[in-house]
C-alpha cells in the first residue's frame, strides 16, 4: 500500500520518495500491462477477474483507453487488445532516449562478435527492469525477451548488479529478493556473497540459476554513480563457458563504463 504524501508536489518523484497513488491511472496501467502479456484479445470480465476489478469500472477504463487509441475493441468478439497508439508512444520515447540510441551499436557488436543475445535494460525501480534495446544473431537462443519486456529487478545477473550498484537499502533489497522465482534458487547468503563479488569485479554472472542451462552476464551503466541501465549478454551456458565468463564480463564492463560517460555528457 502506498501512503499519500502530506503535501502535494509537482516535482518528479525521486528514489525513495513516497508517491501519491492515482487509482484510475494505476488500473489503466495494469490493464495495458495485462493486454501486453496476453497472447490473445481479452473480454471485460476476463480482464476484471485477472486484476480484481469491478467489471463496470474495468469497462469504463477500457472505453477511455479506446478513445485514446491505446486499446482496440472488436465488436464481434467483444474483446480488447493493445492498439497501435502504444507503438507510437514507445517509438517516441525510444527516439528521445539517449541510452537506447547509444547502446544499439554496442549490442550489435557484442551479438555479432560472440553469437549471443545482447540486451540493453533500464532500471525503472527496485521492482522492475525494462528491455529498451536488443540484438540477436541469426542462430540466437530464443527467449521471451523483446523491447518493452519487464522483469523483476533483482532477477539473475542484472539483479546482482542492481543490489551492488543501485544505492538501495539492504533491507529493501532482501525483501524484494525473497519474491524472485528461480529455476535453481540461491540462498540469501549465497546471493549476498555474489552481490559482494559483483561489487568487486564490476559485473555479474548467473550460470543456470535463473533459467536452467542459460548463462546471463550483466555490467552496470552508472552515469551518476548509481546504476540506471545495464548491458546484458545471455546464451547457452556451454557456449558462454567456452568464450569465457571473465572475458565477456570485462568486455561488458568496459563498454558500460564508456556508455556511463556518454550519458553524463548527453
Amino acid at each position: 500500500m502506498i501512503t499519500p504524501k502530506t503535501k502535494p508536489s509537482d516535482a518528479p518523484a525521486e528514489r525513495g520518495a513516497v508517491v501519491r497513488q492515482v487509482p484510475a491511472v494505476a488500473r489503466a496501467a495494469a490493464i495495458l500491462r495485462l493486454l501486453s502479456r496476453s497472447q490473445a484479445p481479452l473480454g471485460v470480465h476476463a480482464i476484471a477477474r485477472s486484476l480484481g476489478l469491478v467489471p463496470s469500472t474495468c469497462l469504463h477504463i477500457l472505453r477511455a483507453l479506446a478513445v485514446e487509441e491505446l486499446v482496440s475493441f472488436d465488436p464481434e468478439t467483444k474483446r480488447y487488445a493493445l492498439s497501435s497508439g502504444i507503438v507510437a508512444l514507445a517509438r517516441g520515447m525510444l527516439r528521445r532516449d539517449p541510452f537506447s540510441n547509444l547502446v544499439q551499436p554496442v549490442l550489435d557488436r557484442l551479438s555479432g562478435r560472440h553469437g549471443v543475445t545482447a540486451i540493453g535494460i533500464e532500471v525503472t525501480s527496485l521492482e522492475h527492469i525494462v528491455v529498451v534495446a536488443i540484438s540477436r544473431p541469426g542462430q540466437a537462443l530464443r527467449l521471451q525477451a523483446d523491447v518493452g519486456s519487464r522483469y523483476p529487478a533483482l532477477v539473475s545477473a542484472s539483479g546482482r548488479c542492481i543490489a551492488a550498484f543501485g544505492g538501495y537499502p539492504w533491507k529493501e533489497i532482501e525483501s524484494r529478493f525473497r519474491a524472485v522465482r528461480w529455476d535453481n534458487p540461491p540462498t540469501l547468503a549465497e546471493w549476498r556473497a555474489d552481490v559482494e563479488a559483483t561489487r568487486l569485479v564490476g559485473y555479474a554472472v548467473d550460470e543456470g540459476r535463473y533459467i536452467a542451462g542459460v548463462t546471463v552476464i550483466t555490467a552496470p551503466v552508472m552515469p551518476r554513480g548509481r546504476m540506471s541501465h545495464g548491458l546484458v549478454v545471455l546464451g547457452v551456458s556451454e557456449q558462454l563457458r567456452r568464450i569465457g565468463h571473465t572475458f565477456i564480463g570485462e568486455e561488458l564492463a568496459s563498454e558500460a563504463a564508456i556508455l556511463s560517460r556518454q550519458l553524463e555528457d548527453a
